[in-house]
């Protein structure tokens, strides 16, 4: 119920007598007058009917007259006079706080005619008609309506009192301001409130009641008209323009419109371009279907504030006024109701995709209580009857224009390994997500260190397949080295230490693209047979002294420099003495060895600065040459090196300590002073203090520490880190570019269940890892197809960048659907491309694309953010295509027929694109 209160004297209903003084004719017998008005006043309340008010005066007056039995007495009450209810006789407000019984008496709409019949109506007086409202428990009259002021937010001066029910929805509202403020047909139009703090609040969901919507009489409603551009006044008013101030006086093509970038959002511009290029979504959208259709009470959505924030976008960049908007409000929107989407870091176009289709169908669900629906098994039923059962189900819980769009049905069938039950299910979809065939090869970039001293070390790429052993990357690189592959230990270096040494039946899985790989030429193995006469093969680390001493001034630090090393080192040469010499002469490419002069001034100084200690410590020299390993003391060098924990490699590598190294430092204090100490150390490179001496016993790893100086004077670090690179380096692995059906039709291929995903099988009451087969039953009108290109395993991450061939148009899916066909359909299975997501870059960082069709012109564009510019459909094709967008035949050519026939909503919305109107970079 809406009532304008500006002229209430204009609907009251004129005296039936012509004198208020006189009897009125036809008057029925007070006996029967009591009966009538008697019998009415007690009938039950109905919801929506009319009821009246009659001042309790007049009533009381007219109860005496009938009880009387005189119909000459002089208590004869006259016209019905309810003066006494107004506030003044000029607005006929009715007076506040007036009570039932005390104020007034209330009549049905019957016994009001009778009175009014015979009595008449004093003039000038309205009659006071309220409604039966029904709220939560109870029924009641309405007798204070809701007031409300109505008021434009161009015009905030002028304001209409209007009266509804408390039971009236606020849609009613906004049709009835719509209608006072002379408001066009096309114009959307919205409501806020102010509340008694003074602020605003938008009335979001229409469909509720007043009551429901907290609404008080006196408050002030604002009416709000959309900008022709697709802005809202208030959003200007609130700081959150999504237009930039150089497009207030731009017209160009409806939809070809940039988004900005806002950090990192090159994904959502993406998919919020293809989506937008998606017809019948963006004419929901367009044409306010989507408001009858808004579910705010769906706890499984976002209270409609996803959809939206989503609409406003559409008409934004539809409206044919915008080079380009900034999406911040969405982008807020979508942080808000998901998390992981909070923020400037980068995130995959797809996952945003499919956040949003569920996001917009559960905010537009046409079913407002979801039932309980079980899952429906095949159970040796015919398949059609199963498909359709599945999806009835299915539209008993999910109706939306995202449904209509975008939902089709696959066909799950499951065979148990062991007992051969089969299990068929019918399940929507909304997207497909289609593997892409994988190369068995790939391609490793190594660094081979020969033993050659003279020869630099080598770059290699060799081609391995993908799911072979360390054996195979030694077979690959002894095709070009001559080197055999038993002759070869593979090493993953980091931070100028070993992080693992390769066994040979170890997985190429464990490697990755980035990690630097050293293949060591040797003559033994790391783990030589206890009584074997094979080389010794040890790990040697380079460490430098630093100048600085610490604060108590104890001791220097270390820190380690260039590549580490596998030395091979003959039995009977494993000594101290040996392994300085092979050091020396392993590094005599860029390690000079010093001068007969240089010997001697260093022997000297040596034997002068001994001859001051020869005395006291010649016994305890003598003992420590004869004695086994010792752990230094806590004055002894400290190290600082900057790399991580190492993969632990000291547990599998024994190192043969026996008589032949007897200290775990060398040269010792006598001797003629060297290049470099040697001193064992752990896999870290690091002599920690804390190490047992029984772990002691199986460190293989030996340090040479370098004086600054020293390192200086014979150390040549642009020759040490040389090297020379292959004739293979230039390889790259050729890859053929592969048909879109290829990747559906592996898609549908038989795969069997991951461990880690078992099936349990009713039969066998086990779960199970069955065999898994899926095929396309029904296809929706608008098919999403996602190109799995990046690829996650536990140990490694890639992103494929195989070229897919996809046609633009005809693309046909008749041999992919195992529903009975319709063969005089054939439109039915077949697409054509409207949009494209593109990935440019890896795994770390890339740029999100998008490729689309227009609507309207039919012309391609290339969206970059901000940027749009027209291009060839020979241009859509690339590697870098990652989610592609197909309408069917059928809906394309309506679509067509529907656009022909219809009036263009904007004045440039039948123009041609025009380069000169658009932002092209």
């Amino acid at each position: 119920m809406a009532a304008v209160a500006a002229d209430p004297a204009a609907a009251a209903v004129p005296a039936s007598a012509e004198d208020r003084d006189t009897q009125p004719e036809a008057m029925p017998d007070l006996d029967e007058q009591w009966r009538q008005i008697g019998n009415g006043r007690e009938r039950p309340l109905r919801a929506g009917e009319s009821w009246f008010l009659v001042e309790k005066h007049w009533y009381k007056q007219w109860e005496v007259y009938v009880k009387g039995g005189d119909q000459d007495a002089s208590t004869f009450p006259g016209c019905i006079n309810n003066a006494g209810l107004f506030e003044d006789q000029i607005s006929w407000h009715l007076r506040e706080r007036l009570l039932e019984g005390d104020d007034y008496v209330l009549l049905p709409a019957p016994a009001w005619n009778y009175m009014v019949s015979w009595y008449g109506l004093m003039d000038g007086q309205p009659p006071i008609e309220r409604k039966v409202i029904e709220l939560p428990g109870i029924r009641k009259v309405e007798v204070y309506p809701l007031e409300l002021l109505l008021v434009q937010h161009s015009d905030m001066e002028t304001a209409l009192t209007i009266q509804f029910s408390y039971t009236d929805s606020v849609d009613l509202v906004l049709q009835t301001a719509r209608e006072q403020f002379l408001v066009e047909p096309q114009e959307d139009t919205r409501l806020w409130t102010k509340n008694s703090e003074g602020s605003l609040d938008r009335l979001c969901n229409t469909q509720i009641t007043l009551l429901d919507a907290c609404l008080e009489t006196g408050q002030l409603v604002i009416m709000e008209t959309r900008n022709k551009d697709g802005t809202w006044p208030s959003a200007q008013l609130c700081g959150m323009n999504n237009i930039p101030d150089e497009d207030e006086d731009f017209q160009g093509q409806p939809g070809i419109c940039g988004l900005t970038n806002l950090g990192n959002t090159c994904f959502m511009n993406s998919a919020l371009q293809c989506l937008s290029n998606v017809p019948q979504l963006t004419e929901y959208f367009l044409n306010n279907r989507y408001l009858e259709e808004l579910n705010f009470r769906n706890p499984l959505g976002m209270k409609g504030e996803l959809a939206e924030a989503y609409a406003d976008l559409v008409k934004q960049t539809w409206s044919g006024y915008h080079r380009s908007i900034v999406p911040n409000v969405f982008k807020n929107k979508v942080g808000h109701f998901a998390s992981q989407f909070l923020g400037y870091q980068q995130h995959d176009s797809q996952e945003l995709l499919s956040f949003l289709l569920d996001g917009l169908h559960e905010d537009l669900n046409r079913v407002k209580n979801k039932e309980y629906v079980e899952l429906c098994n095949g159970a040796g039923r015919p398949d059609l009857e199963v498909a359709q059962e599945a999806w009835q189900n299915h539209k008993r819980r999910n109706d939306s224009v995202i449904v209509d769009t975008f939902h089709g049905l696959f066909k799950s069938t499951l065979v148990c390994p062991d007992c051969g039950n089969v299990s068929v299910t019918f399940d929507p979809f909304c997207y497909l997500s289609v593997p892409l065939p994988v190369c068995s090869r790939r391609v490793l970039e190594v660094f081979f260190v020969p033993m050659d001293p003279r020869r630099k070390p080598e770059q290699h790429r060799v081609v391995v397949p993908k799911k072979g052993n360390i054996s195979d990357l030694c077979v690959a690189l002894s095709t070009h080295t001559s080197v055999a592959p038993d002759k070869m230990i593979v090493a993953d270096v980091f931070s100028h230490r070993f992080y693992k040494l390769y066994q040979l039946e170890d997985p190429l899985s464990g490697i990755l693209d980035r990690d630097d790989i050293f293949v060591y030429e040797v003559t033994g193995r790391i783990e030589p047979v206890e009584g074997s006469r094979d080389d010794i093969v040890v790990p040697v680390y380079l460490r430098e002294r630093t100048p600085s001493r610490d604060y108590n001034n104890s001791y220097y630090g270390l820190i380690l420099f260039g590549h580490p090393l596998l030395v091979s080192v003959p039995r009977d040469r494993f000594s101290w003495e040996g392994l300085y010499n092979i050091l020396m002469y392993r590094l005599s490419r860029y390690v000079t060895k010093p001068t007969s002069d240089e010997d001697d001034g260093d022997e000297k100084v040596d034997e002068d600065e001994d001859e001051d200690v020869e005395d006291d410590s010649s016994s305890e020299e003598e003992k420590e040459e004869t004695s086994g390993p010792t752990v230094n003391d806590g004055t002894q060098e400290a190290e600082q090196e900057q790399a991580g924990t190492s993969s632990g490699v000291t547990e599998r590598c024994p190192f043969l300590l026996d008589n032949s190294l007897r200290a775990s430092q060398w040269p010792p204090r006598r001797r003629r002073k060297q290049l470099f100490t040697l001193q064992t150390v752990n896999s870290n490179g690091t002599s920690d203090r804390t190490t047992s001496p029984e772990e002691m016993q199986t460190q293989p790893y030996i340090a040479m520490d370098w004086e600054p100086d020293m390192k200086r004077r014979y150390y040549d670090e642009v020759e040490a880190e040389g090297y020379v690179k292959h004739d293979c380096v230039g390889y790259m692995l050729k890859k053929s570019p592969v048909q879109l059906k290829e990747c559906i039709k592996l898609f549908t291929t038989v795969e069997t269940l991951e461990k880690e995903n078992p099936w349990y099988c009713s039969s066998c009451k086990q779960h199970q890892l069955a065999t898994k087969k899926l095929d396309l039953w029904m296809l929706p009108e608008v098919l999403i197809i996602h190109l799995k290109r990046f690829s996650f395993s536990k140990i490694s991450r890639e992103k494929l960048d195989t070229l897919v061939q996809f046609p633009i148009r005809d693309l046909d899916f008749s041999e992919f659907v195992i529903k009975p066909k319709n063969e005089s359909s054939p439109d039915l299975y077949k697409y054509d491309l409207i949009a494209v997501s593109n990935h440019y870059g890896g795994m770390r960082d890339g740029h999100y694309t998008t490729f689309a069709c227009n609507k309207d012109s039919g012309q391609w564009h290339y969206f970059d953010d901000n940027s749009v510019s027209p291009v060839n459909e020979n241009q859509i094709e690339s590697k870098a295509a990652y989610v592609l967008f197909y309408q069917r035949q059928d809906v394309g050519r309506r679509q067509s027929q529907t656009s022909s026939s219809d009036t263009p909503a904007s004045p440039v919305s039948s123009s041609t694109p025009n380069s000169d109107i658009m932002d092209i970079n």
